[in-house]
């Protein structure tokens, strides 16, 4: 991507978005196209074709997405199947009747098999059931993979798509009742330790095994996708399975290769936030899967290699949340 490229990130405001915003910027990108979803409603198709038409980006990173954890996709699983799938289908829609060169279309490790073989391959995609609670979205984002692919075989399009580990970082959502596991966890330690709570109550039995990786990590693995030569990248472009035999969709991991438990990571967590009471585990509540490990032997081949670790991350992590913020000008 050349450095007036024009480039619109989809999302820019939330985890992913502003992660690769920070990136590009950070690269010498200097034109970027971004709205807010006051600005720009992607559920909106007429909204999404005339943006497309007047503003004609070169690049676009589809972050935009409706996300949250095990007990937002509980209690709202139809806004999760419909917005997803309304988003992700008029921007890469939009992309190929303006003709843009790449897109980078953003999903998720649930996208797998519950009990997909680990570490979780590219291959494993459509092997197996889903994971039951969180399953409206991980279908929505497999319908978004099917879609770069089917624009890729019918329409010449260069649309490849990236399943992201776990996120933590910058800009992450920090709501009890909405948000992922890290940020759920940070708030609570820190709070407990403000507060002098004698423990903290953490979902599940801290058995299930995650891997996480800080937001500017796969941000940086995001833009240097999209700036890979031309042969490498239609390398990853997937091929047309009729004509093959081979199920090789544009598809491809961003993670760290390695992980740890629930339990493990609340452990660092209490000490990444000094907190001193107990961890107590809620095995009324759901686990989720029991291990999602991704396997990144693909974009380590490619050359690129995340740099920063779990207790660093958690740190600038817990230094970016609002909450921790407020605690320190009160003091």
């Amino acid at each position: 991507m050349h450095t007036d490229a024009r480039i619109y990130v989809a999302g820019h405001r939330g985890l992913v978005g502003s992660a690769i915003v920070r990136q590009l910027r950070a690269a010498g990108q200097h034109n970027l196209l971004l709205r807010t979803h006051a600005e720009l409603d992607l559920t909106d198709a007429a909204a999404t074709r005339e943006f497309f038409a007047l503003e004609k980006p070169e690049h676009v990173f589809l972050a935009a997405a409706r996300v949250g954890g095990i007990q937002a996709n509980q209690q709202f699983p139809a806004d999760f199947v419909r917005d997803n799938l309304l988003i992700q289908t008029n921007v890469i829609h939009e992309a190929w009747r303006t003709g843009v060169q790449r897109l980078l279309f953003l999903g998720s490790s649930c996208i797998y098999p519950r009990l997909a073989p680990q570490p979780m391959r590219e291959s494993d995609l459509l092997t197996g059931p889903l994971e039951p609670t969180n399953r409206p979205y991980a279908l929505a984002k497999i319908a978004g993979i099917e879609m770069c692919w089917s624009y890729n075989r019918q329409h010449g399009t260069r649309f490849l798509a990236a399943m992201p580990t776990n996120l933590y970082g910058p800009g992450d959502n920090h709501d009890l009742d909405t948000s992922h596991v890290i940020p759920a966890l940070l708030r609570k330690f820190h709070e407990a330790r403000v507060q002098g709570k004698p423990s903290v109550t953490v979902w599940g039995s801290g058995e299930p095994r995650r891997e996480f990786m800080y937001s500017d990590d796969m941000a940086a693995a995001c833009v240097f996708l999209m700036n890979l030569p031309e042969r490498s990248f239609d390398s990853l472009l997937g091929s047309d399975e009729a004509l093959t035999g081979r199920f090789e969709p544009p598809l491809i991991n961003i993670g760290m290769g390695e992980d740890l438990s629930i339990r493990e990571l609340a452990e660092t967590i209490r000490q990444v936030t000094g907190y001193q009471g107990d961890i107590v585990f809620d095995r009324s509540k759901p686990d989720g899967t029991p291990r999602k490990l991704m396997d990144v032997s693909c974009l380590n081949a490619l050359g690129f290699q995340p740099t920063v670790s779990l207790r660093e991350g958690l740190r600038r992590a817990l230094a970016d949340a609002p909450y921790a913020q407020a605690q320190v000008s009160l003091a």
